[in-house]
Formats: C-alpha cells, structure tokens, sequence
C-alpha cells in the first residue's frame, strides 16, 4: 500500500469519525428538543440576569445562546425534523466512507458493500437507541444550549418549507392547534403511559398500584360527565318538602346531602345536608315545622366538560364534597362528588354497609320472591303466572321504576296485576336498587304508594 493510500485511509477515517460525532450530537438533540419548555429557558434568564458572579461578558454571551435556543423550541417540530434529517445524511456518508475505505485498501466490491452497510448501520443504532437520546431525555436543557449553534446550522439547511401560522410553526400542510407547551405535555403524557406500561409489563409493582398508576394518568383526558350520575339517577327534594319527609328521605337513601328543586329539575335551589335537619331537630324545632328551604345551602355548581383532575383539586381545596353539574345551555347535567373522583384512581369504594348482589331469583317466603334488580319481565311472568305486557321495560327494577314515576330508593313499593314490588338492598356508595322483593298484593291495595319526588343522586356521603 503506498503513502498515498495510506493518507487517503487516514483522511477518510477523520471524516468518518467527525461524521459519527456530528449523528450522535444530532440524535441527542433530537431527545432534548421536545423536552425543553419555554418557560425554563425564560427562568435560566432570570436568573443569569441576577447572578452577581458572571461578567457582562459572559452573561450577554450566554443570554445570547439561550435566545437562538428559544427561536429552535418556538418551531419545535422544525427543529426535531432537521436534527433527524441531516443525522440520516451522516449515516449513509459514513456508509459510503468506509466502503470507500476498503476500496482503497483493496477489498472486494461485496465486502466493500457489506462493511458500508454494517458501519451506517451500527451507527444508526448507536445514535438511536442508546447513549444520546438517553441522554438527551436526562439533561434536555444542557444538551441543547451545548449543541445550540449546529441545531441553528441543521435547522437552517434543512430543505423544510416552515410557515407560521396563528403564531404556531406548521410543516408542509401540517397545523397543530395547541400551543407550544400544551403539545409538550401531551408528549410527556403519552411518554408516561408508555414507562407505566412498560413498568406493568415487567412486574415491578403489584397489579392493584399498576392500575392505580395508569387511572392517575388518564385523570386530565377524562371529563366530568363521564363520572357523573345524569340527572335521570338523582334523588331530590321539592322545596315545599317538609322536615319530617326529609328524614324519612334521608333515612331511605341512604345519603346525607339531597338538592333541593323547585318546579322541575333545572330549577335547583341548593343542597340539604342531613346534619343541618338533624341539628334542627335537636335543638327543639319541630319536625313538621316549616318546609326544608329554610335548610338550604348554596351548590356547588361545575361544567361537565371539566376534566377530572381539575374537579378533585377544586373540590379539594373549596371543601365541598358534592358539586351540580351543569351542561353548556345551563341547565342540570347530573351530580358528581369527590368520592366519584377518587374512584377514577383507587377503584369502587365500598363500606361494611354494602351487601353483595344476588345473582339468582331467591324464594325468601311461601309466595314471596326476591328478584335480582336486572331479572327480565319474562321470568317474573314465568314466577307468578301473570302477564305483564309491557313494552317499553325489560327488567322488574325497570318496571318498579316506570310505576312509581321516579328512581325507586330502598321501601319504595308499588302495586301491578296483582303483585307487589318493593326495593330492597340498596347496595354500594351510590345506593343502586340490587334486589326486588315480589310478593302477592293485598286485596286492599288498590293505588300505588306515594314515594316523595326524586331520583338517585350517587355519592351523596353516610354518616
């Protein structure tokens, strides 16, 4: 081999070393350049200008790199596409480098292919998955201010058409609706859910904190209305309720906070809460005294597209653990509490209270039945030999329902082709109707039972 070979071989082997360097920078660019929010780069200012150390110098000098860093995060997907454009240049040319390497050492043509393609694409995989994106991911900050002069250089040769659009950076036809930080945090969202799963997957934590982990992380996608009860499933009170009705009310649902309305469910008055009556009470006022609006306090009213983690923290630090939620036109949506919030992470809540459903039809007396709430029509027929005929309900808690013109509560009864519903169990937090107690109907019992106005609020707390 002579020396020129040789000088050549040693020329090559610079640049293909320069040009390694040059894609292990770019790759980890890329992994600091979606992580960086302006409002760190605006904070290291401050602080810069408030450092008493630094010479003018040298704070001007920074200052000035921090600003070319905040022009590369103002076109972040510009930026982040340039960085992975001109590290796939570096690849091939170090590719097509070292082929030409073993060409001037005299390798055959195939293993002049051969050790080009290994060396791009052991460089590919090196700047990719290991040291650079790892560490531009650890120190996103001080990677990019390090490198932020050859960002600026590939960003600015990058052949990108950037257009700005409503003051955001679009690529090609390409237009993102949310801001800078906003598509940020969407990034480290979706990155969280996929540590999380990885972490599930490898069984580093127990299956129950598992799911608790990944409720946490969907707590700001989900809405308020997807953990509200609607208002067809509220329980509440008319104004003109007198105390002793309340009680009863109280005592049947189970719950200790019922709103109050006026003439129809939109004209919500406020919330009862049971130790306001009770307290009443026990200070000597009477019981049919009055009506309940004189025990009403002010609700707590929430839209319902308001996203779950905002609802538990607002919650949390107003003190109220029952909210109305009200729909863009105003009127009532249904009704959430806290408790519905912390059941989006830690699961349903159950106390010693709660009684587990039947699954099966149980005969509790010589004619009398107690029917799971979701029994069909068809086996209550088939129980009692009668025929219902009715159309538009499919279940004997559907039935209870329609005749009683409200969400049944536990001792609402009613009366139909000779036998008579009751609700019964009404189990978990929510106080769900779980069984119907059916029984022949006494000849007397020629109307239905009048139950007070009202359909099932959940999360309305015992005491």
């Amino acid at each position: 081999m002579t020396n020129r070979s040789i000088l050549i071989l040693v020329a090559l082997a610079l640049v293909v070393l320069i040009l390694v360097g040059l894609s292990l920078i770019l790759a980890a660019a890329e992994g600091s350049v979606t992580r960086v929010t302006r409002s760190s780069l605006n904070n290291l200012i401050l602080g810069l200008q408030t450092d008493q150390d630094l010479s003018q110098f040298s704070r001007m000098k920074r200052i000035d790199r921090i600003h070319k860093a905040q022009k590369l995060i103002s076109q972040r997907q510009a930026t982040s596409s340039g960085c992975a454009y001109f590290r796939i240049i570096c690849d091939i040319l170090i590719g097509l480098l070292v082929g030409g390497m073993t060409q001037v050492a005299g390798f055959p043509v195939w293993e002049q292919v051969v050790c080009g393609l290994v060396a791009a694409v052991l460089v590919a995989m090196i700047s990719v998955t290991i040291g650079p994106r790892r560490n531009g991911a650890k120190q996103p900050l001080e990677i990019l201010l390090r490198y932020v002069r050859i960002i600026s250089i590939a960003v600015r040769l990058a052949p990108f058409k950037k257009r700005r659009m409503n003051g955001s950076v679009s690529m090609g036809s390409r237009r993102s609706d949310l801001s800078d930080d906003e598509e940020l945090e969407k990034i480290q969202i979706e990155q969280g859910r996929a540590m999380v799963d990885q972490l599930v997957e490898a069984g580093a934590f127990d299956p129950e904190i598992s799911e608790m982990l990944k409720n946490v992380l969907t707590l700001s996608t989900t809405l308020t209305r997807e953990i509200m009860v609607p208002r067809t499933d509220m329980i509440c009170m008319g104004k003109d309720t007198s105390p002793e009705a309340a009680l009863k009310l109280f005592s049947r649902s189970g719950f200790s906070r019922i709103p109050v309305i006026g003439e129809d469910m939109d004209d919500l008055i406020g919330v009862v809460y049971l130790k306001d009556v009770v307290r009443a009470i026990s200070l000597g006022r009477r019981k049919d005294e009055g009506s309940i609006e004189s025990f009403v306090r002010e609700p707590v009213l929430v839209p319902e597209s308001k996203p779950v983690d905002d609802l538990f923290h607002y919650m949390q630090k107003s003190r109220h653990h029952l909210a109305v939620v009200v729909d863009e036109y105003g009127g009532i949506a249904g009704l959430v509490t806290i408790e519905d919030a912390i059941e989006q992470i830690v699961g349903e809540l159950e106390d010693e209270h709660d009684r587990v459903q039947h699954d099966q039809p149980k005969q509790v007396g010589p004619h009398t039945w107690s029917l799971p709430a979701r029994t069909s029509i068809a086996d209550l027929e088939e129980l009692f030999e009668i025929d219902i005929d009715e159309d538009d309900v499919d279940t004997v808690y559907g039935l209870l329902t329609k005749l009683l013109g409200s969400v049944p509560v536990e001792g609402s009864s009613a009366v139909t082709r000779g036998i008579r519903l009751t609700a019964a169990d009404a189990t978990g937090r929510r106080k769900k109707i779980a069984a119907i107690i059916v029984e022949p109907a006494d000849d007397s019992d020629i109307t239905l039972e009048e139950e007070p106005m009202g359909q099932e609020v959940a999360g309305n707390e015992q005491n």
